[in-house]
């Protein structure tokens, strides 16, 4: 088992971005920092700052610019596709698209990096999506089709589903977007519970901050200038919570983690 006081993802002067048809455009540049093991940690930051290219870059799905990353103690142009599969499970914002397909069959796309080119499930592998459907809370709807569920269910088979990939890290975009309140609360105490009890590295972006803030481990505050990382109480006393929050009429409590509008 991996050294839970070693950093599961480490970071060092990483710069991202994409190409355009002229050149290459940098949304961020040196950032440094660590996720572990066990833990939630939450990516907040405005539209447009960088959070869905980071996650893109630490799931290999688009080449990093400049910089480090190291996976499990090894950098990540060390692994290959099929190691990469087995490592990180990515849970994207999009909605699953799918129709006639049940969830026990959509969870059971989990076991791919390891059912080979025809994907046939074995007894085992059953066991494992079974396993994985029970430990989300959702085994009373293992024969309903997904397009017959609410939006919270189907985001609890998608993470289910990276359960059942069996991968020690779980990369998730926005996992909470298309949620109601309760929903939002749902999820993220699930995936923060996932952590400490499968001691996975659970690293998601968010936009619901006051509930980032309340759950998260540890945060991860993406602006102009880089990355601010610590808990949320850190982060408050630090002042740079304030620094994102705050506008006209609105203002952030530091002792409560909590914004404040101001009433005309």
């Amino acid at each position: 088992m991996w050294n839970m006081t070693t950093p599961s993802i480490k970071i060092d002067g990483l710069s991202i971005g994409y190409d355009t048809k002229r050149n290459t455009r940098i949304v961020q540049r040196n950032l440094s920092a660590c996720i572990m093991q066990g833990e939630l940690t939450c990516l907040l930051g405005s539209n447009g700052i960088g959070k869905s290219t980071l996650l893109r870059t630490l799931s290999a799905f688009q080449p990093r610019i400049e910089g480090r990353i190291d996976i499990l103690g090894k950098p990540i142009d060390s692994y290959n596709d099929k190691q990469l599969s087995q490592t990180i499970g990515v849970v994207l914002t999009e909605k699953p698209d799918v129709r006639n397909m049940t969830v026990r069959e959509l969870v059971g796309l989990g076991r791919s990096p390891y059912t080979g080119f025809w994907g046939t499930l074995s007894a085992e592998d059953y066991a494992i999506v079974d396993d994985s459907i029970e430990k989300v809370g959702i085994s009373e709807l293992s024969s309903r089709y997904i397009d017959t569920l609410s939006d919270g269910e189907r985001q609890k088979v998608m993470i289910a589903k990276a359960l059942a990939q069996q991968t020690p890290i779980i990369f998730l975009d926005e996992p909470t977007a298309f949620l109601d309140f309760p929903s939002k609360v749902e999820v993220m105490q699930l995936l923060r519970r996932l952590a400490r009890e499968m001691e996975k590295t659970i690293f998601m972006s968010t936009h619901d901050l006051e509930l980032a803030l309340q759950v998260a481990d540890t945060i991860w505050l993406m602006h102009k200038d880089g990355l601010n990382v610590g808990t949320a109480k850190e982060l408050a006393a630090e002042g740079v919570l304030s620094q994102f929050v705050e506008r006209s009429g609105i203002e952030f409590d530091r002792e409560g983690l909590t914004v404040k509008v101001r009433k005309e």
